[in-house]
């Protein structure tokens, strides 16, 4: 059974989330409902996913009540701005036919714009108005963290960054630990690139009767981070559910995490530079 944290807003949000990228039309609400079925509440999507019609889909399909759901979407780079990030946000629920999202992000900070503190003011007044329930951002450093909280009184529940063997993260992580903030993982198998077939995984994988997978996404839940993998089919949901009833050693824990790197991102996405429109 997959558990539950409390965000700092006093929201929850369960422990292991599905990620929706490229789960589209059709095939993506069958695959988001099937999800669903099989245990999983938090659905990840975005404005620039292009899917959250489909999300709201399968979330009136589903045979679970939408309050014991938990609904994540994503304000794109282009529509920092006040106004538009308001209207965005609105457009959103209007996509995916619902009344409020349970958790919503600033997808990136896009330093050079200069306006990420404009869009999350307009998170904060949309919770206000009951449209958000709690509110977060994906890909922030810790300097873009304490600006917005120094300039509007509001520490985001949440970041959402890329999180995996190969990049841990652990000064970010700490930063989070420190100021109540929910990491959540994107990217936890690191792309399905060679993180799943690392000697190291694979050793401990065979020791506890897992596979790779499972492993990594044990790591990550073991370091209090949310993982977020995306699986289409049946198989694979489940797998990457069943997490919960083994448990690494401490040395185990800090084999996998020696695998991490200075750099380790998949494609260079550095949050200091980084633009995404």
């Amino acid at each position: 059974m997959i558990g539950t944290y409390t965000l700092l807003d006093g929201t929850t949000m369960p422990a292991l989330g599905f990620g929706t990228y490229k789960l589209n039309g059709a095939r993506g609400v069958d695959s988001m409902v099937g999800a669903i079925e099989r245990g999983y509440r938090l659905l990840d999507s975005a404005f620039n996913y292009e899917n959250e019609g489909a999300v709201g889909e399968a979330v009136r399909r589903s045979p679970v009540p939408r309050e014991e759901l938990r609904v994540v979407s994503k304000l794109p780079g282009r529509h920092h701005a006040y106004d538009q990030a308001v209207a965005t946000v609105e457009e959103s629920l209007y996509r995916a036919g619902l009344e409020y999202f349970d958790l919503y992000l600033i997808h990136w900070p896009n330093p050079r714009q200069e306006r990420y503190v404009e869009a999350w003011r307009a998170l904060v007044d949309l919770r206000a108005r009951g449209l958000i329930r709690s509110v977060g951002v994906c890909n922030f450093l810790p300097e873009h963290l304490e600006r917005v909280a120094e300039e509007t009184g509001v520490m985001p529940a949440v970041n959402q960054v890329e999180l995996h063997p190969y990049f841990t993260q652990w000064r970010l992580r700490a930063f989070h630990e420190r100021h109540g903030v929910r990491t959540q993982s994107w990217s936890p198998l690191g792309r399905a690139n060679a993180v799943l077939s690392e000697p190291v995984i694979a050793r401990v994988a065979q020791d506890h009767g897992r596979s790779t997978a499972q492993v990594i996404l044990r790591w990550h839940h073991q370091l209090g981070s949310v993982p977020l993998p995306k699986a289409t089919g049946p198989e694979h949901q489940r797998e990457n559910q069943e997490i919960f009833d083994f448990e690494l050693s401490q040395d185990e824990m800090a084999a996998i995490s020696a695998l991490g790197r200075e750099d380790g991102r998949t494609k260079g996405q550095d949050p200091a530079v980084y633009e995404e429109f």
